[in-house]
């Protein structure tokens, strides 16, 4: 439902119950307070005159573990991972710890699947230039547009572009809009 432009009054028309419940009732149920369920919740505008609560979610895998896959792919322990009903944008927060064994890069981005399908990007996610036995703890934001409203799930990945990338305290921030 959307919020409706209240009627102007006129002086001796009468004040129907149809337009009471249109104009007060069903307006004030459009606020925030009246569509706030969750602590913790933000809201978003959903529409023309909507409002629709949002939850943010993260999620985080604290076992080191490695790969050679040179395009994104999973570890042995998938994610992390989670799933938000989003608008058509998104804040998404990747933040790890990678190292190389050689010269190579080790790299970690995220996928979407659900309402929206994207593969990972090198340019949404942090990358590691291999300094052999260097780890590295770094953050990557991204303002993710044109998503798909409805259940959005956002998976972690990884890859290198040589030599074995070694991930590690690996955590995943989505705020949705």
């Amino acid at each position: 439902m959307a919020w409706t432009a209240p009627m102007t009054a006129v002086a001796s028309s009468v004040f129907t119950a149809a337009q009471f419940n249109t104009f007060l009732r069903d307006n004030l149920n459009e606020t925030a307070p009246a569509k706030a369920t969750t602590v913790g919740a933000h809201f978003a505008v959903s529409g023309t005159n909507e409002i629709a609560e949002r939850i943010s979610a993260s999620s985080t895998v604290l076992t080191s573990e490695a790969t050679t896959s040179t395009t994104y792919d999973n570890l042995t322990t998938n994610g992390p991972s989670v799933s938000v009903e989003t608008g058509a944008f998104a804040l998404v927060i990747v933040h790890g710890s990678a190292g190389n064994s050689g010269t190579g890069s080790a790299r970690m981005s995220y996928e979407i699947s659900g309402a929206t399908s994207d593969g990972p990007a090198d340019n949404r996610g942090i990358g590691v230039l291999g300094s052999a036995g260097v780890s590295i703890t770094a953050s990557a934001v991204a303002l993710h547009t044109g998503l798909t409203p409805g259940t959005n799930t956002f998976t972690a990945k990884y890859r290198v572009s040589s030599g074995t990338g070694t991930f590690n305290s690996r955590r995943i921030l989505v705020m949705p809009f």
